[in-house]
């Protein structure tokens, strides 16, 4: 499955990890992705969904 959410399409970003001795290879920093049960048009639906659209209110929990 992919790590993207389902509201702002974010995914993951790319990076390279250093080591003390210099060595460097590549990395991949993943979204904070929280599966969560909203309401999408009147009905209740199950999400992936990153925690940034959680706190700023794009996503409405369902009860």
């Amino acid at each position: 499955m992919a790590m993207r959410c389902e509201i702002c399409g974010k995914g993951p970003s790319y990076g390279r990890r250093v080591s003390h001795a210099h060595n460097v290879r590549p990395r991949r920093f993943e979204p904070n992705l929280q599966n969560v049960r909203a309401e999408v048009n009147g009905a209740t639906r199950q999400m992936r969904v990153c925690t940034r659209c959680i706190r700023s209110q794009k996503v409405t929990k369902a009860a």
